[in-house]
């Protein structure tokens, strides 16, 4: 947290820069990633971020710099690069496809070469009585299309570097395979000991012959290829798993024109349009509904596994699925103003920005490979020295080249971050970012917005007394009537129901409106009063002891009381109530479950929001707090020690989650939304708030363990091949194992699943 805990946190703001994502090819490993990075960093104007995972780059930059410029210099850098058109092209999906392809092939060709191979070279090293003529020949043909075909790739990738001035993964690897097949052929025609070698013609076996690495250069690249297949297809399964959202838009859409029914291209729907959809089918826009009843599955957009209820009104988003009846439409936002698109490009751009910890990692990767060329240098000087025999000292030199690698550093972060914003998404949470993962690991207090939040948002007349010799149905009808002409939320709440439940309600003449009080007006002849208390009786109708008690019980529930006097008597009270949230209490349970406090912050006097508070669980409360006044009330907190996530409706709250250390928003498609909080909540239930923190948490520690076991791994890795203690093949397959290790892991996040209050922790919820 910041020394001065009651400032604002600092979050990108919309400036004149532009933003462009770069495709890239030819990427490798961590080393890779960050020459490109600090290529195109060079650029005056522009600030980038190249993420290994994905195979992109994020650069913001000024109008000077333009995108062209760019590519040019990722080329220069050595690699490919394009600027990318579409979130889940199809040319992008068929470009992994191609790359997925072509490394199966060749390690096909590797492993059909690789196992004889090692069975021959092996078995007739350690046992010459069983060698034949000529098999130190067929060893060097097995071999020879495994190191110079099937390690292709990695010789290529360091040959460019190499033309660059730079070293990557590749050249340890390409190093480690060209110098145990250079040491093999070496010793297969001079022999090892002054003796003459077999393919001089003496007919004898090299006396060196037992120090042959052709089995070492052969398994090396195929567990190296195997390692690089299974990471590269569990890497595109995260990528599938983050763009997912991509794939739930509609390709075609059936525009209602004239009355005819016209199926066209997603492209061509404008806002206004009418659309159709059937059952089955998806819908292509944001839109309300103009004829149709039906139910429509969100599960895809909210991660909610009951269908929608919808009919004429409703607001449906676009990508959810119509289930039984027919629609008629009317598109609201189309294309990238839609709620999915914003989705989508949201959790795009949750991969742009980079954890502490692997800026760390990528700034020890840059410098990694020309320290692993130093210390194998001194490695085997250092057998030499020591009086060991050079094959010896060849052996450990080629086991630090190998287990040195540092793959699994650069996939540790960008894998687990991909794989828990997708999983995030399917769940209706969207994590914009590395930072949030990270502010979530302190959170202690939840403050939880009352209006909108906790709250419907909406007021609602749930009971009607009558007082005196009026009946309820004409104390409603009275009011009724007089409400229907006012603006007030409470009026609309007082007027749906007595449409709802009276045939007709009549006219109103001489009405008006006493802002903040309540209003009147004559209904049938009946002069009509309806407001606060303190309106009746600065008008002079009494109130009496009963109704003044009935008014402060319905008060102490967090209820609104509204009395109507009919000619000047008191004829009723209406009770408003702004309905608490289905599932609100249930999320309070779930926030103190993961031991977290809870505080409810409201505009409503201490009463009210003490009432609700008991009825939610809350303890703590902090009432009469003005809009403007929120976030100065989050920052109080903070300076108080509190870690505090705050949750709000994005809209009046803008200031408070910009304020908190973690700000949660119920996202309701505002813009403001995605600008002020670190995570978008999008299924409109506060139960997924303790979802949000635990996939965050649950993330965090995935980064932290993958980045662990690559630390681990090669701290303890290069000292254990430079003693000798490693065989160039096991480092090769620990190598390999140790990148899978980390993709594998960072792919359990598919597991998380919400917490289930009362039966403990849900799977991968913790």
């Amino acid at each position: 947290m910041s020394s001065h805990p009651q400032s604002a946190r600092t979050r990108p703001s919309d400036t004149a820069e532009e933003r462009v994502e770069l495709v890239l090819g030819g990427m490798t490993c961590a080393a890779c990633a960050a020459r490109v990075e600090r290529a195109l960093n060079k650029v005056d104007g522009a600030r980038a971020s190249v993420n290994l995972a994905t195979e992109r780059a994020v650069v913001h930059h000024t109008p000077a710099v333009t995108p062209a410029d760019l590519v040019a210099v990722v080329e220069r850098a050595g690699y490919q690069a394009a600027v990318r058109r579409a979130p889940g092209a199809a040319e992008q999906r068929a470009s992994r496809s191609r790359q997925i392809r072509e490394l199966r092939r060749r390690l096909a060709v590797a492993a059909l070469l690789a196992v004889p191979l090692g069975n021959i070279a092996i078995t007739l090293a350690l046992v010459p009585e069983l060698r034949f003529p000529y098999w130190e020949l067929l060893c060097l043909l097995l071999a020879t299309p495994v190191v110079f075909w099937s390690a292709a790739p990695f010789h290529r990738a360091a040959l460019r570097a190499l033309r660059h001035g730079s070293s990557t993964m590749d050249t340890l690897v390409s190093l480690g395979v060209l110098a145990s097949y250079g040491w093999s052929v070496f010793s297969l025609l001079l022999g090892g000991s002054g003796e003459p070698g077999y393919w001089l013609g003496f007919g004898t076996t090299a006396a060196g012959a037992d120090a042959v690495y052709l089995e070492v250069a052969a398994g090396v690249t195929t567990f190296l290829l195997a390692g690089r297949y299974f990471e590269l297809r569990s890497r595109h399964q995260a990528v599938d798993l983050l763009t997912a959202l991509d794939g739930l838009a509609a390709k075609e859409v059936r525009v209602l024109r004239a009355g005819v029914e016209t199926v066209v291209p997603i492209g061509s729907l404008a806002v206004g349009d009418l659309f159709v959809v059937r059952p089955g089918e998806k819908l292509a826009a944001d839109g309300r509904v103009e004829r149709g009843m039906s139910t429509v599955d969100t599960s895809a957009i909210t991660g909610e596994s009951v269908p929608a209820e919808v009919g004429p009104e409703a607001t449906v988003v676009g990508g959810t699925i119509n289930l039984s009846g027919r629609l008629v439409v009317t598109a609201t936002a189309v294309g990238a103003r839609t709620q999915l698109a914003q989705m989508s490009a949201l959790a795009e751009r949750a991969q742009a920005g980079k954890a502490r910890v692997q800026r760390l990692a990528d700034r020890i990767c840059a410098v990694f490979v020309p320290v692993v060329l130093v210390i194998t240098a001194v490695t085997f000087a250092s057998w030499l020295l020591t009086g060991h025999a050079a094959t010896e000292g060849f052996r450990a030199a080629v086991a630090v080249l190998i287990i040195a690698c540092p793959c699994a550093l650069g996939l540790a972060t960008p894998t687990a971050l991909m794989v828990g914003v997708g999983r995030g998404a399917q769940l209706g949470i969207l994590i914009k970012g590395p930072e949030a993962l990270e502010t979530s690991r302190g959170i202690d207090t939840v403050v939880l917005d009352k209006t909108g939040t906790v709250t419907t948002g909406r007021m609602t007349l749930t009971e009607v007394v009558a007082v005196g010799t009026h009946p309820a149905a004409e104390v409603l009808r009275f009011a009724g009537a007089v409400e229907k002409a006012s603006e007030h939320p409470i009026a609309a709440a007082v007027t749906a129901r007595a449409e709802a439940e009276l045939d007709d309600l009549p006219e109103v003449e001489r009405f008006t409106a006493l802002p903040g009080l309540g209003a009147r007006g004559e209904v049938d002849g009946r002069a009509v009063l309806v407001g606060r208390a303190s309106l009746l009786v600065d008008e002079g109708v009494s109130i009496d002891a009963a109704v003044s008690e009935r008014l402060v019980t319905a008060r102490r529930t967090g209820a609104t009381v509204v009395v109507v006097a009919v000619d000047g008597s008191v004829a009723g009270l209406l009770v408003v109530r702004d309905e608490i949230r289905s599932g609100a209490r249930e999320a309070v349970a779930e926030l103190h479950q993961i031991g977290l406090r809870t505080l409810l912050l409201s505009g409503d006097d201490e009463v009210t929001v003490r009432a609700v508070a008991e009825e939610l669980g809350i303890g703590e409360v902090s009432a009469g707090v003005l809009p403007a006044e929120k976030a100065a009330a989050v920052a109080e907190l903070r300076r108080a020690g509190r870690r505090v996530a705050m949750v709000g409706d994005g809209v009046n709250d803008a200031p408070a989650l910009a304020t908190a250390d973690l700000g949660l928003a119920m996202a309701r498609g505002t813009d403001i939304a995605l600008r002020s909080a670190d995570v978008i909540l999008v299924r409109d239930d506060l139960r997924v708030v303790a979802d949000a923190i635990l996939l965050s948490h649950q993330t965090l520690r995935t980064i932290h363990g993958n980045l662990g076991w690559a630390f681990v791994y090669n701290l303890a890795g290069i000292p254990l091949a430079a003693f000798g203690l490693l065989n160039p093949l096991i480092a090769g397959a620990a190598m390999s194992l140790s990148s899978l290790l980390v993709v594998s892991h960072s792919l359990r996040l598919r597991r998380f699943a919400s917490v289930d209050v009362g039966s403990g922790d849900a799977e991968g919820g913790r």
